[in-house]
Order: structure tokens, then sequence, then C-alpha cells
């Protein structure tokens, strides 16, 4: 083919992000040259922290551009290559997705196999997804066997695994805040503990209905009145491990909660926010962990896929709203 169709941002969000600020664009399929490789993406993902670079604000990484191609996390097939070590018929892993043909250096691409695992599970379970929730877990939170943990956003992609690789190492009880009755019933067929689901009542009383006896360790992806809860429900020396904060991506004002960050003190508690690209040396050993979990049935994952380049921005808005189970991902 010599054309391409891209996603980029027409205009930047205020508040909640709308159709109106993405607009599809068709372009030439470049040339590669030396060192570059040509990919035609097959899948591609579409994550919250996405929301905070449509801001113009600094932040740990650099906010997309204007009328310019958005980019994320995308696996595909390489079909033109002047790069020694890749050939056309590669799969590779890059950062160029929101497009159906990417240009790019060699060195930023990394070859998977594709008859390991479908290939739109090197964006979840065996990607940036699983190894979020492994080093956030065992790593930043320090999880140790016959603790207590508490997962929000608990059916997501991130959410999901984090839960399964707690009771796998050993945890006396896991709870999960979820979105609808469907997936809390979801959490609890993947071996939760406990669920809720956070539209039922204050998420402060039902996690302690949940965890009676507290918990030792919260993985946060909501922020919020969920991290208010754990807070409150944290035994001594509790620690948290903050991967993200969705509840407050789209909202104009600042936050009202948490309101209780002086029990910090009296706890002895640990809050630590994370980046997963800060944790690149547990990578070989994630990969053999979970490669065998997912051989021997121990962990089960969930994607929700939508079709078309076109459709990207609905996938993207769809996950702001919930309305992913596990992973969502866009088949380019």
């Amino acid at each position: 083919m010599s054309t391409s169709r891209e996603i980029h941002l027409a205009s930047r969000p205020q508040g909640w992000p709308t159709a109106d600020n993405f607009r599809l664009v068709e372009t030439e399929v470049p040339t590669p040259g030396p060192g570059q490789i040509v990919v035609r993406n097959q899948f591609m993902s579409v994550d919250p922290y996405m929301r905070g670079r449509m801001n113009d604000v600094k932040s740990y990484v650099p906010p997309f551009q204007l009328d310019a191609p958005l980019d994320g996390g995308a696996v595909g097939e390489v079909v033109a290559s002047e790069a020694e070590g890749i050939k056309p018929g590669d799969t590779v892993l890059h950062g160029l997705g929101w497009r159906e043909y990417a240009l790019l250096d060699a060195k930023a691409a990394r070859k998977v196999d594709p008859t390991l695992a479908p290939v739109s599970a090197y964006l979840s379970v065996l990607g940036m997804t699983g190894l979020t929730a492994y080093a956030g877990l065992l790593d930043v939170a320090a999880m140790k066997a016959d603790e207590s943990v508490f997962v929000s956003a608990a059916a997501g992609s991130v959410g999901s695994l984090v839960g399964q690789i707690a009771k796998l190492k050993g945890a006396s009880r896991v709870v999960g805040s979820a979105g609808s009755p469907a997936k809390v019933e979801r959490l609890k067929a993947l071996g939760f503990d406990a669920a809720f689901d956070y539209h039922d009542g204050l998420v402060r009383d039902s996690l302690k209905a949940a965890a009676p006896d507290g918990i030792d360790v919260y993985f946060d992806n909501v922020g919020g009145d969920h991290l208010e809860a754990a807070i409150s429900s944290m035994n001594l020396h509790g620690r948290a491990a903050i991967c993200g904060m969705i509840a407050q991506y789209n909202a104009t004002e600042p936050p009202a909660a948490p309101r209780n960050l002086a029990l910090l003190i009296g706890k002895r508690l640990t809050l630590r926010g994370f980046l997963v690209g800060d944790h690149g040396h547990l990578r070989d050993q994630f990969v053999q962990d979970m490669s065998g979990w997912l051989r021997d049935g121990k962990i089960s994952y969930d994607e929700t896929v939508v079709d078309g380049i076109e459709n990207a921005p609905e996938a993207f808005l769809g996950l702001l709203r919930g309305e992913n189970l596990g992973k969502m991902l866009v088949r380019v």
C-alpha cells in the first residue's frame, strides 16, 4: 500500500475529551533510510496516561503535539527494512501506535516471537501492562506472603494482573474495586477473595467490609476517594504503589480527596509513585515468571478489542468511561 491512515490531535481537551479533539489523516507510507524499518501495525494500545499527554503541561513525558500523530505502544509486522538484525516478516513491538504504518529506527523496536502468544499479548500481559503490575506489586510495594492487598480499577489491564500475581505470591486476602456488577463477578472468577462495585456506596465503607482486618498493600490506579479509603484501612507500615489516578485525569478542579494524609504519620505508611520504565531490570525475571504462569494456566487475562484505526479515538474514550474489561486494544 502507498497510503497510511493515522490519528492526529486536532485540539486539546478541556475536561473530558470528545471525538472533535481527534482527526483522521491520510499520509504516504514512508521509505526507510539506513538503520530504519517500516512496520505495518497490527494492534495498538490506548492507555489512561495518554490523557495527560493531551494537555500542554510539563510532565515525565512530552505532551502530544497538535496537528501531529499521537503515539503509544504498538505491535506489527516489518514490511521494509534497512537495518541489520531485522528483516521483513519479523514481528516487533514499538512505540508508534495511532497509525497504520510506522517508520522508526530499528533500535527503537524489539523483536517478539509470535509463536509464543498472540501478538496482542505483547501489549498486555507480556508487555508494559504485565510488567507494571509485576514491578508495582513486588518491587515498589514489596508485597510479602500472608499480606492483605487492595487493588483499585481491578478489572482493568493492570489491576486484574496485580490481583492474580498477589494470590500466586501468597497474599492472604486480595480485594478489588470495579465499576459494574459484571466486572465484580469477573474479579471473583479470577481468584480475588472479595470485590465490590464502587458505585454501591462510599468506597471507605465497602473496603472496610471487604477487608475487616485492614490492608497491608494498596495498588492505586484511581486516586481520590479510593486512595483515601486505602489510607483509612491500611495497617501499620502499609505500603501503596501509586500507578495512576484516573479519577482526576479529566477533572477541571483539584480533587477533594484524600483528606486523611495525617494518618501516614501514626501508621508509618509509605506511598510511592512509580513509572514502569524505571523497572527494566526486572523484565527478564518478569517474562520468565509470566510465561510460566500462562503456560500452566495460572494467569488469565482479558482484552477488549476495537477494530479499525478510525475507531481508535472512540476506543480511548471508552477506556476513560470504563467500558473495557482488561486491556483496551485497537486492531489496526
